[in-house]
């Protein structure tokens, strides 16, 4: 309900503003000053081996992107994606930690970590994950929604909706 509430205050708010017109000056190239940081390769590789469900290879890539970016909490997290999806939920856990502490906010990692904890049947865990989705999603958000449905299909199977 809270929610919902806000979503109808967002929408009133953004079609009580003026409409601006289009176009006009400025004339530059426009990059409007952001910079951005070029895509590791092995980055690009891993998603597409993730896509292929090539778990060795997506994890060996990005091992290679942590090593030259540490810091990096999108390659950390697919790292405990893909450990997950070969059964290493030793190895998926701590990358997800990892994802997290560099960015407690990632959305994904709450998802996905919340989704290993339900493979080994830590609900309440699972259930804390979605708690923080809920805090950080001002909207119901994807990564929200599909926790929640996979945390429901549990309780409801007892496994997650998995036979």
């Amino acid at each position: 309900m809270r929610k919902s509430a806000l979503a109808a205050a967002i929408c009133l708010a953004v079609l009580s503003l003026p409409a601006w017109p289009a176009g006009g000056g400025g004339g530059g190239g426009g990059g409007g000053g952001v910079e951005t940081k070029p895509v590791d390769p092995n980055y690009t590789t891993a998603q597409a081996a993730i896509k292929a469900e090539q778990w060795k290879d997506a994890i060996g890539r990005l091992t290679l992107v942590i090593q030259v970016d540490p810091n990096n909490a999108d390659a950390w997290n697919l790292l405990g994606f893909s450990y997950r999806h070969i059964g290493d939920m030793d190895n998926s856990f701590k990358h997800y930690e990892r994802a997290l502490q560099l960015n407690p906010k990632h959305r994904d990692a709450h998802e996905y970590i919340g989704e290993a904890y339900l493979q080994v049947g830590r609900v309440q865990d699972a259930e804390a994950h979605l708690k923080a989705l809920d805090k950080l999603c001002w909207l119901p958000c994807e990564q929200y929604t599909e926790l929640k449905e996979k945390i429901e299909n549990y309780k409801r199977n007892g496994n997650g909706g998995k036979s």
